[in-house]
């Protein structure tokens, strides 16, 4: 585990000391490794509290593919594409930790979200939100950033970010020329919007 790791578990649960919720947002582009980093903090903190943390990921809020239609598919992965009132609503249930939640957990291979993928409960002291716009300074997104007691953002160069979204569209099937055009005039151009129009957060993570 490295260091910057362990010192930012012990610094969460420094933070969450008495509260019976603590709701971490963790922001970041697309290709930034929001996922894999949730997925590591939440383990550290589960080390050190063990069944603790949990993660709620964002992307199980997409609209369906059919609910979008065809007009709207291409760009799916856009702010709008996401069903941000349904998230808002489960992140205040959350919040009160009297019972637990469950979320849907966005299944990227299927291309499709699984409802009721995972579970919250009042154990889970510490919530890990992880998800591209959690920090956007846009309506409706703005309406989440209360809800959360500490926000973190990953920096990444946008050079890593287009080798690592490529390197992703090929492993899902796409051809070099189809990963390409996905990663250029798509996903970076969410991360352009990520890395310009959210607000600051509580501490950044490189």
């Amino acid at each position: 585990m490295s260091p910057d790791l362990v010192s930012l578990s012990h610094q969460l649960l420094d933070a969450a000391e008495g509260k019976p919720r603590f709701m971490v947002a963790l922001a970041g582009p697309p290709g930034a490794g929001k996922s894999y980093r949730s997925a590591l903090l939440c383990e550290a903190i589960n080390q050190l509290r063990p069944g603790q943390a949990a993660v709620v990921p964002m992307d199980g809020y997409h609209f369906d593919n059919a609910v979008l239609g065809d007009e709207q598919l291409p760009v799916k992965g856009a702010p709008h594409t996401f069903d941000v009132e349904g998230l808002h609503h489960d992140l205040m249930r959350i919040r009160r930790a009297d019972k637990p939640v469950a979320v849907p957990v966005f299944d990227r291979p299927l291309d499709l979200a699984r409802a009721g993928g995972r579970l919250i409960t009042p154990a889970h002291r510490i919530v890990i939100v992880e998800g591209n716009y959690l920090l956007l300074n846009q309506d409706p997104w703005r309406s989440l950033h209360a809800l959360f007691d500490w926000t973190l953002f990953i920096d990444v160069d946008d050079d890593v970010l287009v080798e690592r979204l490529v390197n992703r569209w090929l492993c899902m099937g796409q051809d070099h020329s189809g990963a390409l055009e996905r990663t250029h005039q798509k996903d970076m151009l969410n991360a352009a919007l990520v890395k310009t129009s959210s607000v600051p957060p509580d501490q950044r993570w490189r």
